[in-house]
């Protein structure tokens, strides 16, 4: 079953040429980025922006933001940059270095570019901010599918 969501992540007239149909088909359709509150500011060809500000849920037992809640907004950055020239990618390998810690209230911007792509492959670094600082860095490969992954 497909959930279509009732709020947007995109903000207003982010992506909003029909070359952008596939990623904004993508994100009406994605709970996971709607949970954390993020909303995207900006999608290019190989390019997507965001933020979204902590949560008291999204924190640890240390009072800082967990750190699989800051993957999850890269990896949704990620995605949104390398699904944005219209086909379906998926990502075969992610890691991200954590740097600085953030807290509940604190906004967190993230931005994403592919800094490189051959044939159907390509990478995607994603730079995690809080108050202008470095708090994680993020690095994606994706491979572009010839269609839509299919549930088994």
């Amino acid at each position: 079953m497909v959930r279509r969501m009732t709020t947007s992540i995109l903000a207003p007239g982010v992506a909003s040429g029909p070359e952008f149909d596939h990623v904004r088909a993508m994100f009406s359709n994605d709970p996971a980025t709607e949970t954390l509150g993020a909303t995207i500011t900006h999608i290019a060809v190989g390019e997507c922006d965001g933020h979204f500000t902590v949560q008291p849920e999204q924190c640890n037992g240390h009072g800082t933001v967990q750190g699989g809640i800051l993957f999850t907004f890269a990896d949704s950055l990620f995605a949104g940059a390398c699904n944005a020239a219209g086909q379906t990618a998926v990502a075969v390998h992610n890691s991200i270095h954590y740097i600085a810690p953030a807290f509940q209230g604190q906004r967190i911007d993230g931005v994403a570019r592919t800094v490189q792509s051959w044939g159907r492959n390509g990478f995607v670094d994603v730079s995690l901010t809080c108050d202008g600082k470095p708090i994680a860095e993020f690095r994606g490969t994706f491979r572009v599918l010839p269609g839509k992954p299919e549930q088994r």
